[in-house]
């Protein structure tokens, strides 16, 4: 049986799109337990808070929270435990020397299902001040304009 590459979504972490420029996307595995994966399975996981640290060598995403199974009794773990992201070391080594610039940090950008593993996708993300935001809003909103218009335009 051939694998299924197609990749479907769980969670979004709009969030981040709105608070950082996002530079660079790295897809990563992520150390699950049997019950944390069937929650993910059903949809049950928010990245809206989480950010990832590397600690000792490894990456480790925090405050992701993915809710407890609901047949899983004692095999439940914290919702909000840190969760390792699987990564190679030379990966893990160029995000720490960027990440020590000033100003970059990883966040999460998607978590999904690619085949039968649980993927997270995380991105080197440098901060946007408050008049970056408004500019990003109202570029947004040119562009709704814009295609309001043109979508008027087409059914007169």
């Amino acid at each position: 049986m051939a694998k299924d590459s197609g990749k479907k979504l769980i969670a979004n972490n709009k969030k981040a799109r709105h608070d950082y420029f996002l530079e660079e996307y790295l897809e990563c595995g992520i150390a699950l337990t049997g019950t944390e994966v069937k929650s993910m399975r059903a949809g049950k996981c928010s990245v809206k808070e989480a950010f990832v640290r590397i600690d000792n060598g490894e990456a480790v995403i925090y405050q992701m929270h993915i809710s407890p199974f609901e047949q899983g009794n004692i095999f439940n773990v914290d919702p909000l435990r840190p969760r390792k992201l699987l990564l190679h070391k030379d990966e893990i080594r160029k995000l720490s020397q960027k990440i020590s610039e000033q100003g970059y940090t990883l966040v999460p950008v998607e978590v999904y299902l690619k085949g039968s593993h649980v993927k997270v996708e995380i991105a080197l993300a440098r901060g946007k001040k408050l008049y970056d935001k408004r500019a990003d809003i109202a570029a947004r909103d040119r562009q709704r304009e814009a295609a309001r218009d043109y979508k008027v335009s087409l059914k007169v």
